[in-house]
């Protein structure tokens, strides 16, 4: 599969280098070309590097991977408004969390229903934003034996396909939780863990759930 990746940061550079690893090819695009090629070259001598256009139209799929205060002009620059990237999996891995109340920014439309609307024709999957960049990056990523299970929502069933497909890549196991606009109780779920995080709450023991 080829997929466009938007950013050059931490995410961006761990899914980028499992996929790669999983036998994908991936374009890396960022606003900074430089930081972009940057990343490129440390994938891979064959790895391809671009504006934000560029590795948005790249592949059937995209995985939005910035800041998230700069997705939605990211998508702008990238023609989402003009049906550009109709058709294509876009895939928000994105927190939009205040880390001083650790409150969403978005109030009750998720970030990634504001995405799917701003990019008409698009499938918009909310996944992988429920753990650090350094759990994607463990090969593979298991705790106690188990490989993680990675929520998933989004209201198209092709869209869901490739993030499925994407999960189980890296190790993981895609969990469908429902429609897209379930996006906003994963949002909220981060906020949580994140801010449970900041105040020093070990990682592993933040959720303690007990199987029935």
């Amino acid at each position: 599969m080829k997929i466009g990746i938007i950013g050059a940061g931490m995410m961006a550079s761990v899914l980028a280098a499992r996929w790669t690893t999983a036998g994908h090819e991936v374009m890396i695009g960022a606003r900074d070309v430089g930081r972009a090629k940057a990343l490129a070259t440390r994938l891979g001598p064959d790895v391809p590097s671009g504006t934000l256009r560029e590795a948005a139209v790249y592949g059937d799929a995209a995985l939005l991977a910035i800041w998230p205060t700069g997705v939605i002009p990211a998508l702008l620059e990238a023609g989402a408004a003009d049906g550009t990237l109709a058709g294509r999996t876009l895939i928000d891995c994105n927190n939009p969390v205040e880390t001083g109340s650790f409150t969403l920014t978005t109030g009750d439309i998720s970030l990634a229903e504001q995405i799917a609307r701003l990019a008409p024709g698009s499938r918009v999957v909310k996944a992988f934003n429920q753990c650090h960049a350094d759990v994607w990056a463990m090969e593979p990523p298991r705790f106690d034996d188990r490989s993680l299970v990675v929520p998933i929502a989004g209201d198209d069933p092709a869209g869901k396909d490739v993030v499925s497909e994407l999960v189980r890549d890296i190790g993981g196991e895609p969990r469908d939780i429902g429609p897209l606009h379930r996006a906003r109780h994963l949002e909220a779920m981060a906020a949580v863990v994140i801010g449970l995080l900041y105040t020093g709450a070990p990682s592993r023991t933040v959720f303690n759930l007990v199987e029935a």
